[in-house]
């Protein structure tokens, strides 16, 4: 299932990458594209042809679904601790961009959190990064990274534990 996942990620990120930077959070249901199409025919023609083809050779394919209506919040965490997702939901992705600057940045910063904010955001070591993470119920896990310096596909960085406290919460809306 792991390679399922990942394939999904990244299909997930370069299709949030098409609309270029500065997005708000987006959220999908990861839901088995067979069992997708079974329940709903008429979303073959809004598929992707290699998806559905791999679909029947692979049961365990799966598509994201985007969740439209994800409030604006400035606490992702107080949004999915409100989820909850059906049975025939397999797992979820949660697509969010971020400012990382390095670890000395964070020294010396105003006690004023909108000022502390503007004094890391002009850093000149910060980059922006948009992060992918998603979860199945199962337990596989999966994240993709993708730098605003360094944008494109070929440069996204992939690995099960490079956002484990957002998988984790991902993880929790499934329960």
């Amino acid at each position: 299932m792991s390679d399922t996942l990942t394939r999904a990620v990244l299909e997930t990120e370069r299709h949030v990458a098409q609309q270029g930077w500065d997005q708000p959070p987006r959220l999908f249901a990861l839901v088995r594209t067979a069992a997708l199409l079974e329940r709903e025919p008429g979303l073959r023609v809004h598929l992707d042809p290699q998806s559905v083809a791999r679909s029947v050779a692979d049961p365990s394919h799966l598509t994201a679904v985007e969740q439209d209506g994800l409030a604006p919040t400035s606490s992702i965490e107080s949004v999915l601790g409100q989820l909850a997702w059906g049975p025939e939901v397999e797992g979820v992705a949660l697509c969010v961009e971020r400012l990382v600057v390095p670890p000395d940045a964070e020294r010396d910063l105003p006690q004023d959190t909108a000022a502390a904010i503007d004094q890391l955001a002009a850093h000149p070591g910060r980059q922006d990064v948009r992060i992918l993470a998603a979860g199945l119920r199962e337990g596989a896990q999966q994240c993709a990274i993708r730098q605003r310096g360094h944008d494109e596909a070929g440069s996204v960085a992939v690995g099960p534990d490079l956002v484990p406290g957002l998988v984790a919460a991902l993880r929790a809306t499934l329960e």
